[in-house]
């Protein structure tokens, strides 16, 4: 892609992302997600990673990812349709690295998921969110390896980047995409974000974009 090309693509993402940004649906099972109707982008990481900052982020809102999301209700599959008319999804997913959760709920996750991932059609890309603080850790890997074997190609989202210097920040970013060239359904790129600053946002954009024309 030129740049003139890249250019245009962010600019049209901004548009987009500026436009109508509306919560869809809760879906604790998958008896309950929507018809696959349209192209659908899905976000995932680990409890606490900066998920619905990024979200919001990315849609120019202050609580979008966070209007259907109360206590105890933490394992479902949020919607959320961007354009008018329709133009995608993004598909907020739960978080995950359950350190006290119960073994019941961990293996309901497990299983929505996993059955989720491997049978939506209209799912483009996944993206994996790691915390920039903390670098990749087993569950990032677990849901990576999930991704691979379900043929899900993901792009590797560092968040919270403002959060940690710029050298243990080049180090983590090297040390994420040297282990995202293990897998085989991972992009090569990884996206160095952060909500607060604004840093990698219209980059994201971008590639959300160019992801579900594919």
């Amino acid at each position: 892609m030129t740049e003139e090309e890249q250019q245009k693509l962010a600019k049209e993402a901004k548009r987009l992302f500026s436009g109508r940004v509306e919560f869809l649906l809760s879906a604790p099972q998958l008896k309950f997600i929507p018809d696959p109707d349209f192209p659908e982008v899905a976000f995932c990481g680990r409890s606490n990673v900066g998920k619905s900052s990024l979200i919001n982020a990315l849609t120019g809102r202050k609580s979008i990812a966070r209007t259907s999301v109360t206590p105890g209700r933490t394992q479902e599959l949020n919607f959320f349709e961007i354009g008018e008319p329709t133009l995608f999804r993004i598909v907020d997913m739960p978080g995950y690295g359950f350190a006290k959760a119960p073994l019941k709920v961990v293996e309901k996750w497990r299983k929505l998921v996993r059955t989720f991932l491997r049978g939506r059609v209209p799912l483009r890309r996944t993206m994996v969110l790691i915390d920039s603080r903390h670098g990749l850790k087993q569950s990032d890997l677990d849901m990576m390896t999930m991704l691979d074997e379900a043929a899900v190609g993901y792009r590797l989202v560092l968040t919270k980047a403002d959060k940690i210097k710029a050298s243990a920040l080049e180090k983590v970013a090297a040390d994420v995409a040297a282990e995202g060239r293990k897998h085989p359904a991972a992009y090569p790129q990884v996206h160095i974000t952060s909500a607060e600053k604004g840093m990698g946002i219209e980059e994201l954009r971008a590639a959300i974009l160019f992801d579900i024309a594919q």
